[in-house]
């Protein structure tokens, strides 16, 4: 019987102590639960193991076939420039290697199941008639990356019974937090819970979380509540599997439509056909920087190596 490739997650990197832990302890849980499979992670940037040490480890237990799944919720830079160009680079070090390349995780029905969850958490039984929700991405420069966002959030709103549900970013794009705040309340909300759309913690979930706070202590006549970050939930761990059984398979479905790389979208248009090059994000340090050194690199649409 042929073994199995091996599974490479590839995460986005935090200078967050507690969130890279989490990560790592992710990826040994994975390992854990499918003790035939060669397991093993790590960072595109900001924390310890980089991706090529993961790649190393898993080449040194004599891996020549793996499969590579993005940690990550929507397809921005990272995941369509970092991580290919990465791998590239890991295939040039280790001549004879191959791999596949998984898609990211949202808006999947079992991430919106745990939204659903840290929202019902943060009501603790009050009406979700009378709650909007303000979901809050990371934020990204690639238009895409936030539209994906904002499907995550019309698809948390869809059959739920919640009041509404609107849409923030904390970094690189608007709106941000306090503006997504004050639109609920120019809509009228009299019940806001803040839902961070993020894996794990770090410092881009709490200042999140310090902005609602703020922007609560402002707004006292509004009850403000914050949700906790998705977590290492079963759902998680069962949807990277399915997402290393469509990159085994090479059932991929990206969605290449609107992204800036291949389509010129207003204000993009000269991003098409750019070569990939590696970037990195600005707002993870826990200060701010102009955004105009900002450039993503394009990506490659066939996805077996």
């Amino acid at each position: 019987m042929t073994t199995p490739p091996a599974l490479l997650i590839a995460g986005h990197g935090t200078r967050d102590d507690a969130g890279a832990e989490a990560f790592r302890d992710f990826v040994r849980e994975l390992g854990r639960r499918h003790p035939g499979l060669p397991v093993a992670g790590g960072f595109i940037e900001l924390s310890p193991p980089p991706l090529g040490e993961a790649v190393t480890e898993l080449v040194e237990q004599g891996v020549r076939r793996f499969a590579a799944v993005p940690l990550m919720l929507v397809s921005a830079g990272h995941a369509k420039g970092d991580i290919p160009a990465a791998l590239a680079r890991e295939k040039e070090r280790h001549p004879g290697i191959s791999y596949t390349y998984g898609r990211p995780l949202g808006p999947h029905p079992a991430l919106l199941s745990v939204l659903e969850r840290r929202l019902d958490e943060a009501l603790g039984g009050t009406d979700r008639s009378e709650a909007t929700v303000l979901l809050v991405g990371r934020g990204s420069t690639d238009p895409d990356a936030n539209a994906e966002v904002f499907k995550a959030a019309r698809l948390l709103w869809e059959g739920r019974g919640y009041a509404g549900v609107e849409t923030a970013f904390v970094s690189l794009a608007a709106p941000d937090v306090p503006s997504g705040l004050d639109r609920c309340a120019a809509l009228g909300a009299k019940r806001v819970v803040v839902l961070p759309y993020f894996l794990f913690t770090g410092i881009l979930p709490d200042r999140v979380r310090q902005q609602t706070e703020d922007w609560a202590a402002a707004h006292p006549e509004i009850d403000v509540r914050s949700a906790d970050v998705i977590g290492p939930e079963p759902e998680l761990l069962d949807l990277v599997m399915e997402r290393y059984e469509e990159a085994v398979k090479g059932d991929l479905r990206m969605n290449c439509d609107s992204c800036v790389y291949r389509i010129a979208l207003p204000g993009f248009a000269d991003k098409v056909g750019l070569p990939q090059q590696p970037h990195f994000h600005p707002d993870d340090d826990d200060h701010h920087h102009g955004h105009g050194h900002h450039h993503h690199g394009g990506h490659s649409h066939s996805h077996a190596h």
